[in-house]
């Protein structure tokens, strides 16, 4: 795999949030990038803010969930850069509300954007690399491990989209495409998730702590475009809950729906929420969220996922075993 200084990248998503600061972090660190988003407008501010000084950016419009528009991205990758290195699967859309609360068009449309998104993106990369080599990066989310209540058609799509990561990866390796495939899972992240989500609860939204920055994010976005990694947790307390979930699920069941819905909502007016929401339109972007909360720039346990693999299989066994240990004296 190149290094990242001598690669080209196309981000989907690019406008706001993990997909602004992978974008912000790739040209930092001397890679081109196309910017793929809805927002036309954001999309030239980003070009205008980031191109100044040398940056390599160019810009595409287009919604992933329809194929032809992400066909149209890879041939203006090809058109402006001469090819790409590293697609990267970030755009997502959401919903807060019981599975009976959202109406089933919205269901489709999360998984129109979520899922099918990812799949045309990573069908058109895996054309382009094949042969070539590179990397195709799939945001997931540890929601994808652990479903939680009030996001059900988002945990959904998160549990579709790591089964297909994993198919792909083995369907690529099994031809010896030479392509890195990577399934990334953030834990909750301060972007503007819960004023674009759709929001059918009676208080507006917010998410869970701990919350991490975008940039922790772009940081295992970024070390999956040049190192081969399966999987990275972008933060420790959603590598922590996965490994609870998994260690006592029945507990996790408990935990969620004692406390799900309280930690999800925040006192305000639940129509300021709904009225910007980005489902079927783009609204306003940003890299960070409205609410004043503090956010960690930096995870200790993504640093560890980037260690060579036997230190790695080391500290994510010993992890494990603390996790299941107190699994136990929980039953207990």
């Amino acid at each position: 795999m190149k290094p990242l200084d001598q690669q080209v990248l196309v981000v989907t998503g690019a406008t706001s949030g993990n997909g602004l600061a992978t974008v912000e972090q790739a040209l930092r660190r001397g890679a081109s990038v196309l910017a793929v988003a809805r927002n036309e407008d954001a999309l030239a501010e980003l070009a205008a803010r980031l191109g100044v000084g040398g940056g390599r950016i160019a810009t595409y419009a287009a919604d992933v969930a329809d194929p032809a528009a992400v066909e149209a991205v890879a041939a203006a990758a090809i058109a402006t850069f001469g090819g790409f290195d590293s697609w990267v699967n970030n755009a997502g859309v959401g919903t807060y509300g019981t599975l009976e609360q959202v109406p089933l068009d919205d269901h489709r449309r999360v998984f129109d954007v979520n899922y099918f998104g990812v799949l045309h993106g990573s069908l058109v990369a895996a054309r382009h690399l094949r042969g070539r080599g590179g990397a195709i990066v799939n945001v997931g989310s540890i929601l994808g491990d652990r479903s939680i209540v009030q996001q059900g058609p988002y945990c959904a799509t998160k549990h579709a989209v790591q089964a297909l990561t994993d198919t792909l990866r083995m369907e690529l390796e099994r031809e010896g495409a030479g392509i890195s495939v990577t399934l990334i899972k953030p834990g909750a992240i301060d972007t503007p998730f819960p004023e674009h989500a759709r929001n059918f609860m009676d208080q507006p939204p917010r998410l869970p702590p701990p919350l991490y920055t975008p940039e922790v994010v772009a940081d295992a976005v970024l070390f999956a475009c040049a190192h081969p990694r399966r999987t990275l947790y972008a933060g420790g307390g959603g590598l922590l809950s996965s490994l609870l979930a998994q260690a006592a699920p029945r507990l996790t069941d408990k935990i969620m729906e004692l406390t799900g819905k309280t930690l999800q909502q925040k006192p305000g007016d639940p129509g300021i929420a709904a009225r910007r929401d980005n489902l079927y339109e783009a609204r306003d972007d940003d890299l960070r969220g409205s609410l004043d909360v503090h956010a960690r720039g930096s995870s200790v346990a993504l640093q560890g996922q980037k260690l060579p693999r036997p230190m790695l299989a080391l500290a994510l066994g010993a992890g494990a075993a603390i996790v299941a240990g107190l699994a136990v004296r929980a039953r207990r």
